[in-house]
């Protein structure tokens, strides 16, 4: 078995730890005679899987006991419409436009013609940076402020929360949730979808301060009210259970290696060495962000035409290296680097790219 190194954005690369544990258990789920995909939501074995996921998601992400976990199907593109479906019958709301993916959280809440407004915004360069605090025009009484907490097309992270003055943050957190440890108490509430750097797609993760869940809308069909899935701990209907199951492996992973210290130590550790290649050699791997606003999940460059940036694409695929097309909307190179990507294959790429400038210099 040849596995290559996969910097794809999503889905992306899983611990091989966790793959393996999956293979093990794939015909028969620890003994019981039947899969984990077999199994009904209500049995005994899969109620553990999902108790354990949300224990696990409070001990090692560190999400505070006031919090409700939920499991929701739609990835983070249902939750754009949900959040002002359930938080915006009263009152106004701010959100702070970073990229593709908040832009299209705003788009949701225009169409329902919920109360919004765009507090702070960087689509004037591209989204080539995150809005400083005194760029921010924020409503101290906002129901909450909505943010992007990393941008995968963009390749740009927030690496300090916005200060809201007391309204909640409500972060999609879909690309960098679990890569560093994180301080719970200006959030109302987080979300994200798991096909980054918790598991596979098909499950959303949310997690939901219970003060933001005392006044939700009423009347909204029952799979589109958060009500629905607290109450019913997400088993109203079949939740998405192999992904599930896959998040307490990965959480069971971190937890193993070091918990979130050495998880944010290795992701600092694959960004030192991917940006430190691009800045000795910016001439010829230029960076499309500003510096103090760098992702260490998915990083952004430009060779010095776009022919070389397709034979980089075809050399790097030959050599064992996938995912590094750029997105569609942008092109250039991306580098998405999330918690299950070794230190080792960053290493490997840097010398690759080192290679590979020397040959087209």
């Amino acid at each position: 078995m040849a596995r290559i190194y996969n910097f794809s954005a999503g889905p992306s690369t899983l611990p091989l730890p966790v793959l393996e544990e999956i293979q093990n258990d794939l015909l028969d789920y620890k003994g019981v005679g039947l899969s984990i995909i077999e199994m009904s939501h209500r049995s005994k074995d899969y109620s553990e899987v999902h108790q354990e996921a949300k224990n696990l998601l409070h001990e090692v992400f560190g999400i505070p006991k006031n919090y409700k976990i939920i499991f929701c199907t739609g990835g983070a593109s249902m939750q754009f419409a949900m959040i002002p479906m359930n938080f915006l019958h009263q009152g106004s709301c701010d959100y702070i436009d970073t990229g593709a993916w908040s832009a299209k959280a705003i788009k949701e809440a225009k169409i329902q013609g919920k109360a919004h407004r765009v507090a702070g915004s960087s689509k004037d360069t591209n989204y080539n940076y995150i809005p400083s605090q005194d760029q921010l025009d924020l409503d101290p009484n906002a129901r909450f402020v909505h943010i992007t907490t990393n941008n995968t097309i963009f390749g740009t992270q927030y690496k300090n929360l916005p200060d809201t003055g007391g309204v909640p943050l409500v972060c999609d957190m879909s690309s960098d949730i679990l890569s560093k440890k994180m301080d719970f108490d200006s959030i109302g509430m987080i979300y994200a979808g798991a096909q980054k750097n918790m598991g596979p797609a098909g499950v959303t993760v949310a997690a939901i301060r219970e003060d933001m869940l005392e006044n939700l809308a009423e009347g909204l069909p029952s799979l589109l009210t958060y009500k629905t899935f607290v109450n019913k701990d997400s088993l109203f209907n079949t939740p998405p259970c192999f992904a599930i199951y896959t998040i307490k492996l990965v959480l069971e992973w971190i937890k193993k290696v070091g918990g979130m210290e050495t998880i944010q130590k290795w992701n600092e550790e694959k960004g030192d060495l991917l940006y430190g290649m691009m800045e000795k050699y910016s001439e010829f791997y230029n960076g499309t962000t500003e510096k103090e606003s760098r992702s260490l999940m998915n990083v952004t460059l430009r060779l010095p035409n776009v022919e070389l940036e397709k034979i980089f694409i075809a050399d790097a695929t030959k050599a064992g290296f996938g995912g590094l097309k750029g997105h569609r909307s942008v092109g250039g190179i991306r580098v998405s680097m999330y918690n299950a990507m070794p230190v080792e294959g960053v290493k490997k790429l840097t010398e690759f790219m080192d290679d590979f400038r020397k040959k087209n210099s």
